[in-house]
């Protein structure tokens, strides 16, 4: 063998055994995670039992860093621009993923080219509330009200194009009744006319609505989604009745494009042992989260998870007739 051929493999042999020495010293310093909501709601707070866990078992700081605002563009388009190095990370929201892409013209990122899934983590649940004086135990009771007085039931929501906005326009369609939508702007004033009566009917998070539910100040009806929840076990799924209505709203950890995939891997198995921890499930449900997540957990489950998510959340915004702004 000639000397430089000998050269050419020992550095081929030395470059090989480089990449797993690579994967195995991450991570070397913080690992910054963007969450684009405020800090101390429900995503925020459990974000940060993850990363809390991540920290110990990593040795390393995981940084939760708030970028809020513009429908979570602003924190999203922050980790789409992020060096691919594992050092930047997104606990992205369902928003941010499957219903920007529907809602805006121009969307500063790319949720399928821009990112890699990394886990999903959780899945939200949102509640179907009624004042008390209202004449209605159940959905059926309800649409039925409704009907019998088009329009004369009002329903408070974060925004039409937001997640409590487009399940109650879901809930118009596919059960022909005329809710008419109030957006607002914050959560305490939405929760606070359901409770006075100056609105009739509210959809929150599990999280927001379980003390006014306790203390009877609200009534739920139904539970967004496809499957009734821990917290709420009398109270049937909107789906098991309107089936074409399974929105529901997740958390997913993403990584830069070009992130490497055995620091994706690594991260993933991490998180699924975060959320099998006694003290996350348990928290878990007081948030308003489930995460019993599956298989989407790995990297893998997760892309399947986010493709599935993408085409059938479309054909419901597409269906309701929402054209990108």
């Amino acid at each position: 063998m000639s000397g430089l051929s000998r050269r050419l493999l020992l550095a081929g042999a030395a470059l090989c055994c480089s990449l797993p020495a690579f994967a195995q010293s991450w991570p070397q310093r913080p690992v910054t995670v963007v969450v684009p909501q405020p800090a101390g709601n429900s995503p925020d707070v459990m974000c940060r039992l993850i990363t809390e866990k991540l920290s110990r078992t990593f040795g390393q700081q995981f940084v939760v860093e708030n970028r809020p605002g513009a429908a979570n563009l602003v924190g999203t388009q922050s980790v789409a621009r992020a060096a691919p190095d594992g050092y930047t990370f997104l606990f992205a929201t369902s928003a941010a993923l499957v219903t920007n892409p529907y809602t805006f013209k121009k969307l500063p990122y790319d949720p399928v080219k821009d990112f890699v899934p990394v886990a999903m983590v959780a899945k939200s649940n949102h509640v179907l509330l009624v004042n008390p004086e209202v004449k209605a135990n159940t959905l059926p009771e309800l649409i039925k009200l409704e009907k019998s007085a088009p329009g004369s039931l009002s329903l408070a929501v974060d925004g039409a194009r937001n997640l409590s906005g487009l399940i109650a326009q879901a809930i118009n369609k596919s059960a022909g009744t005329g809710f008419v939508l109030i957006p607002y702007n914050t959560t305490t004033n939405a929760v606070q006319d359901a409770i006075s009566g100056r609105v009739q009917v509210t959809i929150q998070s599990a999280s927001i609505a379980e003390a006014f539910i306790k203390a009877g100040t609200l009534r739920p009806v139904a539970v967004a989604g496809s499957k009734r929840i821990d917290s709420l076990p009398d109270v049937p799924a909107i789906a098991e009745m309107l089936q074409s209505v399974d929105l529901q709203g997740w958390f997913m950890f993403m990584a830069p494009a070009g992130t490497p995939a055995d620091i994706v891997a690594k991260l993933s198995a991490e998180i699924a042992r975060a959320l099998e921890s006694s003290d996350v499930r348990e928290r878990a449900p007081t948030l308003g989260f489930d995460v019993r997540v599956g298989d989407a957990v790995t990297a893998a489950g997760a892309k399947r998870f986010l493709d599935d998510q993408l085409a059938s959340s479309g054909k419901i915004i597409q269906g309701l007739g929402i054209e990108p702004e």
